[in-house]
């Protein structure tokens, strides 16, 4: 399994800087499924932060309001959480999984980026929700956010096709 972790290369401005993404091997029926990790998050850590220091200008033709980069960051981890997510996932999962990511935000971050939680489940979005998963054990909130239209099926259709006819041979 790859694992890279970037560190920011000066002090970043709040202690949640750090975007995380993890690639499975084979999931639902797709092949090396990129999962970005993120905290679901309540509005109790919010007054925290010197916003105006932390969210930038709007960006051009921005697909959300401005506040939504405050979700971005909230969603994202300390060092320490980080730290502790990888190594879980690479105890917990090292066998499915091919790669382990993770990299500072770039502050400020640009106004009117989607959040992670924002974002609505369909048939092919979907959140993997680790505290439902009985073997979590880290005291962290963590959802995953997944796109099947982005990874190839582990079987195409000429595949299928190939199969189909050796059965009926």
């Amino acid at each position: 399994m790859e694992v890279t972790v970037l560190t920011p290369e000066t002090a970043p401005p709040c202690e949640r800087c750090c975007a995380v993404s993890m690639i499975i091997k084979s999931f639902k029926g797709r092949r090396d499924v990129e999962v970005h990790l993120f905290r679901p998050v309540g509005n109790e850590e919010e007054k925290r932060y010197d916003w105006s220091k932390l969210v930038g200008p709007l960006l051009p033709e921005a697909p959300c309001p401005p506040e939504s980069s405050r979700k971005v960051i909230l969603e994202s981890f300390t060092v320490r959480e980080r730290d502790r997510i990888i190594n879980y996932l690479k105890e917990q999962y090292a066998t499915r999984l091919k790669a382990l990511r993770s990299r500072p935000l770039e502050f400020p971050v640009p106004g009117g980026l989607p959040a992670l939680s924002d974002l609505d489940e369909s048939k092919s979005i979907g959140l993997i929700r680790f505290e439902r998963i009985p073997s979590y054990s880290l005291d962290i909130p963590l959802h995953g956010l997944y796109d099947l239209s982005q990874h190839p099926p582990i079987v195409d259709a000429v595949d299928a096709a190939d199969a189909k006819d050796a059965v009926e041979e």
